[in-house]
């Protein structure tokens, strides 16, 4: 299977980072080819609703997400990979997602997804809007749920490896 997991996070070892890369460990060991794109670490504008995607042309922002649109395209498995930040994904991931407009007719194959979030209070209710916004996402472009890990508590970078989250995310993988 191809994967594209997608990170939102500025921290290069945050937790959220740690996930995906037990995600990307276990999904790799199952035999599937994963594709990793760092928001944080790219240039990205956020779309500018001018259509001109809608007229039969491409995309006129000429940024990093040319480099990873044709594997969004093909894959057979987008994973999101977020902190929670001010209770949404962080805008990194968000100016990705909202660029999948551009795209959004090719996308709307049947695909796999997962949801990986990050989050420092305890609270399971402050993840409903990002779980809400991504289910409603999966049924618009009527792709399919693998799971999702909601690890709560994380702070601090790295103290999500006090936790079975890792675990939780390398069996993930692995279960595909």
């Amino acid at each position: 299977m191809e994967i594209v997991v997608l990170t939102g996070s500025p921290r290069k070892n945050g937790n959220s980072s740690i996930l995906a890369d037990n995600f990307i460990k276990g999904a790799t060991k199952k035999g599937h080819n994963v594709i990793r794109f760092d928001a944080a670490f790219k240039k990205v504008q956020a779309c500018i609703d001018c259509n001109q995607c809608r007229t039969g042309n491409s995309c006129i922002l000429n940024d990093d997400f040319n480099s990873i649109k044709d594997n969004l395209i093909k894959a057979d498995m987008i994973v999101f990979v977020t902190p929670m930040y001010y209770f949404g994904v962080s805008a990194q991931l968000k100016t990705v997602i909202d660029r999948f407009y551009s795209i959004n007719v090719e996308l709307s194959t049947p695909k796999k997804s997962a949801l990986i979030l990050t989050y420092a209070d305890t609270s399971a209710r402050e993840a409903e809007p990002i779980k809400n916004q991504y289910e409603i996402f999966l049924d618009y472009l009527g792709w399919q749920d693998m799971g999702q890990i909601i690890a709560s508590g994380v702070w601090t970078e790295g103290a999500v490896n006090n936790t079975d989250y890792p675990k939780q995310a390398y069996e993930l993988g692995k279960s595909l």
